[in-house]
């Protein structure tokens, strides 16, 4: 095997991999820069995990780098344990507690607008969900509908991005659906039939219609990034909703692994498709954070909401348990998804 198959092979893995840290640094730079601004203390900021491979101070904080880089963290004063330092964490008001704790999730966020942002501005046009021409032959032209359609809804599903109407016909059990369009000012309903397409054994919807572009504006660019943000936010939780009503099991599930495989291959693939992954990737992590599961992000805000309310602090001990118990579960299935990710791979 020469040096540049190879490297054509490792590459990809290691574009994935810096992509992922990427993502966890800003997640982690969110809680360090939300802890500075309240005046706590952090005792160290780590980009990796695993053996020390560098590491300096500056002022009160240890600065490390760590040879796995799949991870990090920002290690506060006495946010895991008691502290007497009027610095700590656990000192602080309620409010300036949550702020830094929900940092990490909106600073998650704001980088998947910036990279929907950057692939608005990377495009010719901004897309809207209006119908502009269909393909040769276009099975759903002969179901009703036309060209200068706006497209309001699929099977109930509300539209407002471009990338909306490709989530509400992947949702799709069969080649049919339900839409709502206006149309000279009148909203009609039609029940639209499509070609299909396999992939991965299972059959998806070809849509065989364009839709119209405009030209660009700030005002128009701005918002359809916007709009993009929140159909992918939409999408983890339509996702969510997805696996819990069994329409997906484990294995349509990715870990770690999986991740890599996935960044890694939209890096071969496009600058384009590595930035789309990479903004669905930072708004998932963002929002599944925000979950109130123990070990997350999420538990420790619902917490911290709790204590604001009722004025009582749940004893230390007990939320150390039940963060415990959480992490515990949490890693069993971080395991279960990793063996269903290399399966995947062999």
């Amino acid at each position: 095997m020469s040096i540049s198959s190879i490297w054509n092979t490792v590459y990809p893995i290691l574009i994935a991999i810096l992509c992922f840290e990427l993502i966890i640094i800003v997640h982690e730079g969110g809680h360090f820069v939300a802890a500075r601004l309240n005046k706590i203390k952090v005792n160290e900021f780590s980009i990796g995990m695993g053996p020390k491979l560098f590491q300096f101070t500056r002022g009160e904080t240890k600065y490390t780098l760590r040879l796995v880089l799949f991870g990090g963290y920002c290690s506060m004063e006495g946010e895991d344990e008691e502290s007497e330092d009027e610095c700590s964490f656990s000192s602080k008001k309620v409010w300036q507690r949550i702020t830094v704790v929900a940092a990490g999730a909106v600073m998650n966020l704001l980088l998947g607008f910036i990279i929907v942002l950057v692939m608005v501005c990377s495009n010719d046009l901004v897309g809207t969900p209006v119908v502009a021409k269909f393909e040769d032959n276009a099975v759903s032209a002969k179901y009703g509908l036309q060209v200068n359609d706006y497209i309001k809804s699929i099977d109930g599903m509300r539209i407002y991005s471009t990338n909306d109407i490709s989530t509400a016909f992947s949702r799709s059990p069969d080649d049919t659906v339900d839409m709502t369009v206006m149309r000279n000012g009148e909203e009609k309903n039609l029940t639209v039939t499509f070609a299909t397409e396999e992939y991965e054994g299972k059959q998806f919807i070809n849509m065989d219609f364009w839709l119209l572009g405009k030209e660009k504006t700030v005002g128009n660019v701005l918002s359809q990034s916007l709009k993009e943000t929140v159909s992918y936010a939409r999408s983890v939780f339509l996702s969510l909703h997805d696996l819990i009503v069994g329409r997906y099991g484990i294995s349509d599930m990715s870990g770690p692994v999986g991740t890599v495989s996935y960044v890694s291959q939209a890096a071969k693939t496009s600058m384009y498709s590595l930035l789309r992954i990479m903004a669905l990737l930072t708004i998932n992590i963002g929002l599944f954070n925000l979950f109130p599961i123990p070990a997350l992000d999420g538990w420790r805000l619902f917490i911290l909401i709790g204590e604001g309310i009722f004025r009582k602090k749940l004893p230390t001990k007990v939320e150390y348990l039940i963060n415990a118990v959480g992490l515990v579960v949490l890693l069993g299935f971080m395991c279960l998804v990793t063996f269903s990710d290399i399966t995947k791979l062999f």
